[in-house]
């Protein structure tokens, strides 16, 4: 069910395609019948990645049929990825709510669009659509990895596409130098959010599956990013190794006292190595925790955050 009268807020639709030349016209064509019967004005912004087939020709083709205001393609000069090549959709959108979608691949009705704007109607200014199926495992195992060492216990979801308000770009564009993982950005601003869940019309699995190294790399630089796993394995290794050194420092002393007959030499190099080994792991651990919070510093811009300002009088 769409909106009862237009809308005349400006509406913005940024598209990620990469070799989606199957689905893209479809796709585009879809979005903006529901986009002009629900407001007066909306904008699509197609951001090619480096695509190798004919998915700009296909874009072109659907543009030429549409009424939006503006329709934009954005050629990226080689792979960036779906992270910052939405972002860069994102920065040249002039929307005062902004859809970000993932994927062309559609495994929903277009009309859950108007379902999720609505919720951004309700105080949200992020909604997100994610179907409502089982997660892959491998899925499942991330999330709760993620959920687990996050700072903030994040709870993520296998999301198809979202609707920001102008306030969520502002903020969010004034706390991070650069956003290498939206979801995780997204509900670490302070703003409201609500996570939208649709029954999937479609299994799409196979269509939109990641090559699996990429998945793997992209999976690693979240969790370092965004997480303590990483420094807390790092820091729980060097500790180990430290009371390793200490036990064999320890040990070394029980043999000399212990002991008549030591072979020559041997008590001073196992002194000289368990004390070295000790000083080292102990200033791995320190210096493992100061990359963490370097790496969070530069990450991120902001000191704090909050919901919302309530003055009261």
């Amino acid at each position: 069910m769409g909106l009862v009268n237009k809308e005349k807020k400006v509406v913005s639709a940024v598209v990620y395609v990469r070799n989606h030349e199957k689905y893209i016209s479809e796709f585009i064509e879809g979005i903006a019948a529901v986009l002009s019967e629900n407001f007066e004005k909306y904008e699509i912004i197609a951001v090619n990645d480096f695509s190798t087939d004919r998915s700009v020709e296909m874009l072109k083709k659907s543009a030429s049929k549409l009424e939006a205001i503006s329709f934009t393609i954005i050629n990226l000069s080689f792979y960036h990825g779906t992270e910052a090549a939405i972002t860069a959709g994102v920065d040249i959108s002039i929307g005062d709510f902004v859809f970000e979608f993932d994927s062309p691949i559609a495994d929903y009705d277009f009309k859950e669009i108007i379902n999720v704007y609505k919720h951004s109607q309700e105080g949200f200014d992020i909604v997100s659509a994610a179907p409502d199926v089982k997660e892959r495992w491998d899925s499942r195992a991330f999330y709760s990895l993620f959920k687990r060492y996050s700072q903030n216990r994040l709870r993520l979801w296998t999301e198809r596409f979202r609707v920001l308000s102008r306030r969520a770009v502002n903020r969010i564009n004034n706390s991070y130098t650069s956003i290498q993982y939206r979801k995780a950005v997204y509900y670490n601003i302070g703003l409201k959010t609500y996570i939208h869940k649709y029954k999937p019309n479609k299994n799409i699995d196979h269509e939109r599956k990641l090559d699996t190294r990429l998945r793997l790399s992209q999976a690693l630089n979240y969790l370092m990013i965004f997480t303590d796993i990483v420094p807390k394995i790092s820091i729980f290794m060097a500790i180990m190794m430290l009371l390793f050194s200490i036990c064999v420092f320890c040990y070394t002393v029980f043999v000399y006292i212990a002991y008549d007959r030591v072979v020559e030499g041997w008590t001073t190099i196992m002194l000289f190595l368990s004390v070295c080994f000790t000083g080292f792991f102990s200033l791995f651990a320190i210096v493992i925790k100061f990359v963490s919070l370097i790496l969070k510093l530069q990450n991120s811009k902001y000191t704090y955050t909050f919901e919302s300002v309530e003055k009261v009088k």
